[in-house]
């Protein structure tokens, strides 16, 4: 087997493990791994695919999406631990603030 084809059923391990995770566990931040770890499985087959023939040279364009799709992959998971972090935040906001009694129409508080 050419390390090529190992490299490629590696992406998609690692894209079905992510997948998995993503839709197995309900933390946000498990979720979050999950979703890095699928999208890295899917960089990873690109990279496989690339190469056009055994004997010749990788086609450069798919390794230019590959880095490109990293750099949005890192700036979506920043966005998404920055919206878990705000989400924790304003549930332990709820949590401590008592409920207050809704107030009729007919009385002053």
């Amino acid at each position: 087997m050419s390390p090529w084809a190992v490299y490629a059923l590696s992406g998609v391990a690692m894209f079905s493990v992510g997948l998995v995770g993503l839709f197995s566990h309900q933390h946000v931040v498990k979720r979050i791994l999950a979703a890095n770890i699928a999208g890295s499985g899917v960089l990873l087959v690109l990279v496989a695919l690339a190469r056009r023939v055994p004997t010749g040279v990788p086609d450069p364009v798919p390794h230019a999406l590959v880095l490109t799709g990293i750099v949005v992959s890192v700036s979506a998971t920043a966005l998404a631990v920055a919206l878990a972090r705000r989400m924790a935040r304003l549930q332990a906001e709820q949590s401590q603030t008592p409920e207050r009694e809704p107030v009729s129409d007919g009385e002053l508080s």
